[in-house]
């Protein structure tokens, strides 16, 4: 991030010369006011982000913690859910295979 120049108080406190042909200086004060209500909105929302941006960066790091905390204990899930699946695949077929020769003998 950039490094700021003027802080609110700078613009509060900056007097302007004044010339003969010089601008009018209740102008230049409604403006500079306008300026500092907008640099302290902004500074605000960058507080309010830098804070939102900490909480979601911990938030992330909670998250992956647990997910790695987690991760062997679901590694031989999987393995045996297709295990289990493949074996309900093949007791299936087996099945399927004795019950088909049993009604052809039936038949016959």
């Amino acid at each position: 991030m950039s490094e700021r120049l003027l802080t609110t108080k700078d613009i509060l406190q900056k007097d302007f010369k004044n010339s003969f042909r010089g601008y009018n200086v209740s102008e230049v004060d409604e403006y500079l006011d306008t300026v500092i209500r907008d640099y302290d909105s902004f500074q605000k929302e960058i507080a309010f982000l830098q804070n939102e941006n900490e909480r979601l960066r911990a938030r992330v790091e909670e998250l992956s913690r647990k997910q790695s905390q987690a991760e062997p204990q679901r590694s031989t899930s999987p393995q045996m859910g297709v295990t289990n699946f493949d074996i309900l695949k093949r007791l299936s077929n087996l099945e399927k295979h004795v019950f088909d020769a049993k009604l052809k003998e039936d038949q016959q």
